[in-house]
This record gives structure tokens, sequence and C-alpha cells, in this order.
């Protein structure tokens, strides 16, 4: 039995062989930056998102890609690639603006999935239905999934952290894209400040009961160009330790569908202007850290996960 069901493994299957993501950097911005929303984006994002490993936005998609496989495919030893954009919010673009910068990516033949990082509140009906029908007429083997910025399920954390979107919107995204076949992934911060462990259990309880595809989870990181950096500065951040975020992985985990792929435990931060990150120490040394105690409990993805399909009616039975 697996640990956790790693999300290269869901690509193997999915796919037939190793599969790797190049990430692509669009110039492009979110509701919550522009005024449409809100303004200052959510109080823990920096001036370049969560692009700060991306190649410059003033490079064209063909270029990004064409950079980023010749490194990647050597050193990992890939043939298939999903193009990723990354950074920001990518379905708040004109229509035609990402369906050409899309075109770009579906170009390359070793290509077979576009994956759009976004926010829930930037999906809908019609615009799925644009895209998924554009990929279809260009390119119909092709597969498009999203990711979605949720960070938490609760909602009272996300007005704190100014992120502009509730739970609601997010269930909505999810239930909108499964109309149109496009997978899911979510994105999540287990150590945010207003967080407990019951959010932990309910965050995992809830992308299970909607059946989403993938999770990536990460460690909060504060920058110094942020609402956040200013008020840790100011003292005002109460941040768990990092015994307690191994525990809020591990619980995370025993509660998820064990058909949810994992992406990532936790994730790397930039290093100039970073304030926090990781509690001083590398990815993989935690990544280790956790594995070992998940080992020596005999925890693993999906050992509470009995809570969905009528729980009190299985006495009935037995």
């Amino acid at each position: 039995m697996y640990l956790y069901y790693k999300y290269s493994t869901y690509l193997k299957e999915k796919y037939g062989q190793k599969t790797y993501k190049l990430p692509v950097n669009l110039p492009l911005t979110c509701p919550n930056r522009d005024g449409y929303i809100g303004t200052g984006g959510c109080s823990f994002c920096g001036e370049e998102g969560a692009g700060f490993e991306t190649l410059p936005s003033e490079f064209s998609v063909r270029e990004q890609l064409r950079k980023n496989r010749e490194y990647i495919g050597p050193k990992y030893g890939v043939e298939l690639f999903i193009a990723y954009f990354q950074n920001y919010s990518n379905t708040y673009l004109p229509l035609e603006k990402l369906k050409g910068y899309i075109a770009e990516a579906l170009e390359f033949e070793d290509i077979i999935e576009i994956c759009l990082s976004t926010r829930p509140d930037c999906i809908s009906h019609h615009y799925l239905k644009e895209l998924t029908d554009f990929i279809a007429r260009t390119r119909p083997e092709i597969n498009l999934s999203l990711e979605l910025g949720l960070q938490t399920v609760n909602y009272h954390t996300l007005d704190k952290l100014n992120r502009g979107h509730g739970l609601a919107e997010f269930i909505d995204a999810v239930l909108i894209a499964r109309e149109y076949q496009v997978e899911t992934g979510v994105h999540l911060i287990l150590n945010l400040p207003g967080d407990d462990l019951l959010d932990v259990k309910e965050n995992a309880r809830i992308l299970s009961v909607l059946g989403v595809d993938n999770v990536k989870l990460h460690a909060l990181y504060i920058r110094e160009d942020t609402e956040l950096g200013r008020l840790y500065q100011e003292g005002s951040v109460d941040l768990i330790p990092l015994n307690e975020y191994i525990e809020r992985v591990i619980t995370f985990l025993e509660y998820l569908s064990p058909e949810i792929a994992v992406q990532r435990l936790l994730g790397r931060a930039p290093e100039e202007k970073t304030l926090f990150a990781n509690w001083d120490h590398s990815w993989w040394k935690i990544q280790e850290m956790i594995l070992r105690e998940m080992e020596k409990r005999g925890s693993y993805q999906g050992k509470k996960y009995d809570y969905a399909g009528g729980k009190a009616l299985k006495r009935f039975m037995e």
C-alpha cells in the first residue's frame, strides 16, 4: 500500500508514460488586483504571484515551452508534456486572447494536456464551453484541466485573507468543470493563520465528496511585499510550528479519498524578499519527516475516508 497517491503515478496511469508539466507565464493579473472584485490582491500574494520559477512573460508561449522542454525533457527523461499556464488567474483573460496563447501550445505534438491555473470565481459555463470546443476543433485528443486556488474551505479565513471569494464559488467552479469533462486540481495552504485541525479535515472531506482529481498542498510563505508580510513584521501573525504542520498534512491525507492524486506536500518559496518559508528547512527534508512519521504510525491516504455515501446507513449493511 502506498503512503499517498502521487500525481506522477496518476499521470503515468493516464498517459502510459512519465509526463511532466512545463510552466508558462502570461502577462496578466486577477480580478482581486485590478479593482473588478477587489484591490491589493490576497494578503499573502506577492507582486510576481506564483510564477517566481517561470520564464519572463515577455517570452512568447512558444519560446517558453521550447526552452523548458529542451531543459526538462533530457533531465528527467520525459517525452510527453503538459503546458501549465501557471501564474495569476489565466481564465481572467478575454477568450480570444487565451485561445491564441493556447493555440501556440497546441503546435507542439508532445503537449498532451493544457492546464490552466486560476481562481474559482473566474470559471463560467460560457467560458469553459468556448475553450473546450476550441481545443476539440484544433486537437481533439488534448485534455483540458484546471488548478483552482482555493487555499482553505474556511470562508472566514478566506475573507480575512482578502481572497475576494468564498467556498461557494469553488464548489460552483468544480461543478461547472465537471459538466464539460474538465479535470480539476485544487491548491490548499494547510497552515493559514486562523485555520485549525478541524479545517484541515474539512478541506479533505469537501474535496473528496466533490470528487476533484488532484490536490497540491502548500506551506504558507510570507513575502515582504504583501499585507501579510507587514503584519508578520509587526508581530501580528501567529504561525504554527513545524511539528503541527506535519500533523496537519498527515491528518489531511488520512481523510482524503485515496482516488485523489497529490501533487506535492509543500512547496518552495523565492529566496529574495521572503520573511518566512518552511521553518528554515529544505522542502524535501520536511517531506521526508512527513513520510517517516506516516510509516511510523501506519498512516496512509484514505485511512479515515469513511464518511461519504451515507455513513450512518452502513450499520444496516454489516
